[in-house]
């Protein structure tokens, strides 16, 4: 099997209305693709996007220091924290 037939075995159908079929096949058309590279490359590109947005996150520059800050200098674990820590410890076997 070729690097291009490996992982190839899934399927996705979808319908649509005869305008947007239009409209995908001219786009796709005007970028020299097939409708089905086309929407493909446009699906994993918001795919990609979408995770992306959701796995970063921003801080301002104030909202950082005040992270980082908070790493450097922890503030003191309340009573409820060091027995739920403790408790924590007896129950999960770390690795």
């Amino acid at each position: 099997m070729t690097g291009t037939q490996v992982g190839k075995t899934e399927r996705l159908n979808l319908r649509l209305s005869a305008e947007a079929k239009r409209r995908i096949e001219q786009a796709a058309s005007l970028q020299g693709k097939t409708a089905t590279s086309f929407i493909l490359s446009s699906a994993l590109s918001q795919a990609e996007e979408t995770i992306r947005n959701q796995e970063t996150m921003a801080l301002s520059r104030r909202d950082a220091e005040a992270f980082f800050d908070a790493l450097e200098n922890p503030p003191e674990m309340s009573p409820k924290l060091a027995a739920a820590l403790k408790e924590h410890q007896r129950r999960v076997l770390s690795r």
